[in-house]
Order: structure tokens, then C-alpha cells, then sequence
């Protein structure tokens, strides 16, 4: 089959690679219809993220139709089933997935050990991702074997679009995921750092959540009008300061919940930090460039709440901490849960709540995948959000 496979930094390739088989009774074979680049997908691109091998197949943002079943998955799937396949690779047996925490199933990591040795405990296994995660093989190809697939699955009804319901899988999900934990109150502002994908999916579920206002922070024309249309007022960070403005709209006591959606690569580059940041990081003294984390801390309003749906890797450096501590201020974070969200999400989909294909700019199909990861990285021809099919 064909697949996009990871060969270095900056280099993705069209490749043919074997054809995946059923290994463990609960596995499921997909053949894929549509697949994603995820923002995620870039921080392996640039090889920010270590546990990269070459040959890896990318891709965690995937859906498809059952074409082959292992016995144990059976009594869950069979073979024409259309389904989307969470980036989260879970049991639903062990104490994490029983408490529907699966982000962090203590048994789909296949690489459990190094797991453990670097973060203290294992996380989730995950698609296309690091060997940190499990080193499975990705979906941006023409089949993926599914591990866990009686559990680790989104069973899709007639009526609806790849465009409609791909984005379960991931994006949609963990925007909601990014607003939720914010437990939003009517009389909130929400302001979200980075209107890419995963911002334009938060803004939109801060909205349906009910926040008085949101506020969305990029420099991007594009994503800032996309993030405008679904009811954000915008900031572009290039233009204006994001701490005056933000005063400026909550009358100087900061927004309630600030959302970090940019994760480990924060563009800024007028700012002190940032320009230390990109320093320590080219001297591989840190991994992760932590500007939005510390403007968030400094301008949330105390006992406010900071989310981070955006991906970290490893060290960050000159956190102001003890601003956070004395600020009083909540973090919640994390991988995303999916299939916590799914079934409600869905329902608002079917509903006509929201339609989460108004983020897809480019549709190409998959050999056109390693031009694309360039195009999406450097936010050229207006790129937001890209879906290939294989």
C-alpha cells in the first residue's frame, strides 16, 4: 500500500510500504477514505518531538471502513462498518479508561518502559505518532491496523460526510475538550491563544458553551477571519499588544479562562522571551518555546482557569511560577480524551449545531501529502486546515 512515511526533519515521503494485518484478536483493519495533517503532525515534521524512527508512517486524524476483524472485536464492529478512528488508543478495561481518562489507558502503550522512564508513568498509545507513544503506524495511508478497535472506534451513521465527522477524531473533540475544562460561565471571557484547527474548533465549542465573549490571538489574516466569522473578536499580536487589548475588553481585570491552542512552537518573535526561547531551543538547552504559557499566566485574572489543548514535548524554561501560585490560578491539560466527547459531539453535528468541515482550505490526495506538510507548515496559499485522500 501507499503511505506518508517520516524519513528525517523536513522529510516526508510518498512510500509503499507492507500492507498491515490483523496481529491481536481485538484489531480491526481500516481502509481509509480521508485522512488529516494535524498541527501535532508538524511538531514531528520539524522534529521537535523525540522517538521518530525512519519509516514511521504519519498520521493520527483518520477515518475509513472496516475491511477485516479480529475475533475479540467482533461483538463491536464488523466488516463495512464506516467509522472514525480516535488519535487515543484505548482498552476500556484498565482503572484510567474505566474513569474515562483515555488519553492516558495504562495499556495501549506497546513501549510502556520508555514511557514510564521519561515521564514518570505511560500515557495512551497513539497513532502515527512517537515511539514515546506506542510507535504505531498512522492513517495517512490506504489501510491502518486498529488496535483495541472494539473500544477504540466512532461508529458514523448514514447521512454524513467524511468532511462532517472526520474531525471526531481529533480536532473537534480536543476544542471541546480545551473549553469544557474550562468549566465556562455566562458571564466569562475566554481568550484562546492560536487560531489554527484546533483554535477554530475552541472558539466555536467556547461559543456553544455559552461565554459571554471569546477572544482569539493570532497574527494570520486568514485564521483571524475564520476565527471572526464564528463569533471571536480577534487580535492579531503583530499589530497590537495582546495584554493592552485584552484589558482593554475586560476592563482591566483579564479574561476568566485562557486557552493556550499553540503548544510547543509559539511563534512571537518581537518579544524578550521569544527571541531566548528560539536561542536555548537552537542551543538544544530547551524543547519548547513557552511564550503563550507565560502571557497567559501574566494576564488571566486571578483564580482564573489556563487550558492547554496545545502539545508540549519536553523543557520549558523561565516559567514565571510563582505568578501562577500566588495569582491562584487552575491548570487543566492534557492529550484529549475522545471518546469522552464523542457521542455528544456527534449528536451536535447531526443536529446541525455546527458543521466542523468550515475549516478544511485544502483537499488533495495522498501522494500530494509531502508538499502539502510544507504548504500547511508555512501557512502559505492560505492554508489552514488540510485533508488528503488516499
Amino acid at each position: 500500500m501507499k503511505a506518508l512515511v517520516w524519513h528525517g526533519t523536513a522529510d516526508v515521503r510518498y512510500d509503499t510500504v507492507p500492507d498491515p494485518e490483523i496481529e491481536q484478536p481485538r484489531d480491526a483493519i481500516v481502509k481509509v477514505t480521508s485522512c488529516a495533517i494535524c498541527g501535532s503532525d508538524l511538531h514531528l515534521y520539524d522534529h521537535f518531538m523525540p522517538g521518530m524512527e525512519k519509516g514511521d508512517i504519519l498520521g493520527h486524524e483518520f477515518m475509513g471502513e472496516v475491511v477485516d476483524v479480529g475475533a475479540e472485536a467482533k461483538s463491536a464492529l464488523k466488516v463495512g462498518d464506516r467509522v472514525v478512528v480516535p488519535f487515543t488508543i484505548w482498552c476500556g478495561e484498565c482503572d484510567q479508561c474505566r474513569r474515562g481518562n483515555y488519553s492516558v489507558c495504562e495499556r495501549s502503550n506497546r513501549n510502556k518502559a520508555m514511557a514510564d522512564k521519561l515521564f514518570g508513568h505511560t500515557t495512551a498509545g497513539l497513532f502515527g505518532y512517537t515511539h514515546l507513544t506506542g510507535g504505531y503506524a498512522g492513517g495517512q495511508a490506504e489501510y491502518v491496523r486498529v488496535p483495541f478497535a472494539d473500544r477504540t472506534h466512532v461508529k458514523i451513521p448514514d447521512g454524513l460526510t467524511d468532511e462532517q465527522v472526520l474531525f471526531l477524531g481529533d480536532i473537534f473533540p480536543t476544542g471541546w475538550q480545551a473549553a469544557a475544562q474550562c468549566d465556562i460561565q455566562p458571564t466569562d471571557t475566554v481568550a484562546i491563544w492560536g487560531c489554527g484547527p484546533v483554535g477554530q474548533m475552541t472558539i466555536r465549542s467556547a461559543i456553544l458553551l455559552g461565554a459571554k465573549q471569546v477572544i482569539a490571538i493570532d497574527r494570520v489574516p486568514e485564521r483571524l477571519s475564520m476565527a471572526k466569522a464564528g463569533g471571536a473578536i480577534t487580535i492579531n499580536f503583530e499589530e497590537e499588544s495582546v495584554v493592552e487589548r485584552l484589558n482593554e475588553l475586560t476592563g482591566g481585570k483579564g479574561p476568566e479562562k485562557c486557552i493556550d491552542a499553540v503548544g510547543m512552537e509559539a511563534h512571537a518573535t518581537a518579544t524578550l522571551d521569544s527571541m531566548y526561547d528560539r536561542a536555548k531551543q537552537a542551543l538544544a538547552l530547551e524543547s519548547d518555546r513557552a511564550h503563550v504559557l507565560r502571557e497567559m499566566m501574566y494576564v488571566c485574572r486571578p483564580a482564573g482557569t489556563l487550558s492547554i489543548p496545545g502539545v508540549y514535548g519536553g523543557l520549558i524554561d523561565k516559567v514565571p511560577f510563582g505568578m501562577s501560585m500566588n495569582k491562584g490560578l487552575t491548570w487543566r491539560m492534557g492529550q484529549t480524551h475522545v471518546n469522552r466527547w464523542t457521542d455528544d459531539l456527534l449528536r451536535r453535528i447531526q443536529e446541525g449545531q455546527i458543521d466542523p468541515s468550515f475549516v478544511i482550505t485544502h483537499s488533495v490526495g495522498l501522494a500530494d501529502g509531502p508538499d502539502m506538510y510544507q504548504t500547511f507548515r508555512d501557512k502559505r496559499d492560505g492554508c489552514i486546515k488540510v485533508v488528503l485522500k488516499p
